[in-house]
């Protein structure tokens, strides 16, 4: 009987400590190969003609090519699961976002100083991390997006409520979970809201300081608000709060008023912010005035969250595999007997605001 195949790993990093310690924690993995080291993307392509790897992890800042440029040249002529390592200062989270938008799985957030034990400490979810990026299905880069008009307020579709029918009222609240692949689905799912879309709460697996930058970005491209949800931020029509990296995020209510509260507590499913503890607390506080959505992402988290949503009469929608980037957290929901309908990326909004109109 053949051993099963090793997933092969080409580190592309100007540290030689980085790609020393990197290299030694991928390879305690008895899944993972680390088929190369390079120390610019010029090295990098020597190894890659001679043996097409299963992954990059790349940095970004790096002598004579720098990593987004040549993260350009893979998807635009062979494209590489990717995974970048990234210091997470000042200009780079921007580069980091900016590297997701252009086609990069992951992003593994590495310190300016202290990367030796940095790598040492997050041994367990590097690994998985590369291993889920290594099942992610990739594709040729997208086309720059065209420029969008002024950004208008609600109050250009529908008039704000009168502060009556807020308290006689129940809105609907739908609370997202999304991973691996999920920064350009939730781009596609937000960006095909109204402007009177119901209020959006979002986990999305992302290192703390990113989650601001890709609110930011959203905002920018979306008919409706998006942002990094703060401490008691309400949920409100025409507005999607994303939980900032490394806090939980909880659905709340207060009689008419949905809001949201973060807490810092231990990972769950390996994740903090955890999708899991989102949709416990959209079914504890939302129930039947909650529409579930499950999006792209490796592992389970959201999958007993959603399930315990279902029970306490949410309608829950799962993305399908043929649009997902890695179809693991979607498939493990729909195993769990958790969701109602299982649709392409493309439609789910559409459905959404259908529900709730």
């Amino acid at each position: 009987m053949k051993p099963p195949t090793k997933l092969k790993v080409l580190i592309v990093d100007d540290s030689a400590t980085v790609r020393q310690v990197l290299k030694g924690i991928l390879e305690s993995d008895p899944d993972i190969e680390v088929m190369g080291v390079a120390s610019d993307p010029y090295v990098a392509v020597e190894h890659i003609k001679a043996e097409i790897p299963d992954i990059i992890t790349l940095d970004i800042e790096m002598p004579r090519m720098d990593g987004l440029t040549f993260l350009d040249k893979i998807m635009a002529q062979h494209p590489i699961p990717v995974v970048v390592c990234s210091t997470l200062a000042g200009a780079g989270s921007d580069a980091a976002m900016a590297a997701l938008e252009k086609g990069a799985v992951e992003i593994i957030a590495k310190p300016k100083l202290g990367a030796r034990e940095f790598f040492e400490e997050s041994r367990l979810r590097i690994c998985d991390v590369v291993k889920s990026a290594a099942r992610a299905r990739v594709s040729k880069a997208r086309p720059a997006r065209p420029a969008v008009a002024p950004k208008l307020t609600a109050d250009a579709v529908l008039p704000k409520p009168p502060s009556k029918a807020l308290v006689q009222t129940t809105e609907t609240v739908v609370a997202v979970g999304a991973s691996t692949g999920g920064t350009e689905a939730l781009r596609d799912f937000l960006e095909a809201m109204p402007l009177d879309a119901p209020g959006i709460v979002i986990v999305q697996h992302m290192p703390e300081e990113f989650t601001a930058r890709f609110a930011q970005r959203l905002n920018q491209t979306c008919r409706i608000t998006v942002k990094e949800a703060t401490e008691n931020d309400s949920v409100i029509r025409g507005q999607a709060l994303i939980a900032p990296g490394n806090r939980h995020m909880l659905l709340k209510r207060s009689g008419a008023r949905y809001y949201v509260e973060l807490r810092d507590g231990p990972l769950v499913s390996r994740h903090r912010p955890s999708v899991d503890v989102l949709f416990r607390s959209a079914a504890r506080y939302g129930g039947r005035n909650v529409i579930g959505v499950i999006m792209t992402g490796m592992g389970d988290d959201g999958a007993r969250g959603m399930l315990e949503m279902k029970q306490a009469g949410a309608f829950n929608i799962a993305q399908d595999e043929a649009s997902c980037v890695v179809f693991g957290m979607p498939a493990e929901a729909i195993k769990g007997g958790a969701v109602d309908r299982v649709m392409p990326l493309d439609s789910i909004a559409p459905e959404v605001v259908r529900m709730c109109r």
